[in-house]
């Protein structure tokens, strides 16, 4: 399983984004794998509107619509855990999105975790050590 955060997804969606080849190969090598914590979808959706406009973000919602991503939406223990993993790395200054993403591969064990935020997460001590994707590929 691979928890998704913001970054990494955009970087899907987006060809222009240097990041996006290795994404989609990642991607498409197991979709079913891949896993979008609920806290970052209006991140995503927020940034693709402004960033690649309204038909990207338009394909991405009837992506999700259709099922081609699966979307954890969480549980208060989630936010519990996030709200602890924020206050441990303050100095980081994480935010609610990246402390979630974290809880959320704790809870489900995921092996791996895309992102593209290497300060924050990879200067964070995540249980089961999940690989950062595309960096640990």
């Amino acid at each position: 399983m691979i928890v998704a955060d913001t970054s990494a997804v955009v970087a899907l969606l987006d060809a222009g984004d240097r990041h996006h080849r290795p994404l989609r190969e990642l991607y498409l090598s197991n979709p079913d794998a891949w896993v979008l914590p609920g806290a970052i979808l209006p991140e995503v959706d927020y940034l693709l509107a402004t960033q690649l406009g309204p038909k990207a973000r338009t394909a991405f919602l009837a992506d999700l619509a259709d099922g081609a991503f699966g979307v954890e939406w969480g549980r208060q223990s989630d936010i519990e855990a996030a709200a602890l993993i924020c206050e441990r790395y303050a100095d980081l200054h994480l935010g609610l999105v990246d402390g979630v993403v974290v809880a959320t591969a704790e809870r489900l064990g995921a092996e791996a975790i895309a992102t593209l935020d290497l300060q924050h997460f990879g200067a964070v001590t995540i249980a089961g050590h999940p690989r950062l994707l595309p960096r640990d590929a």
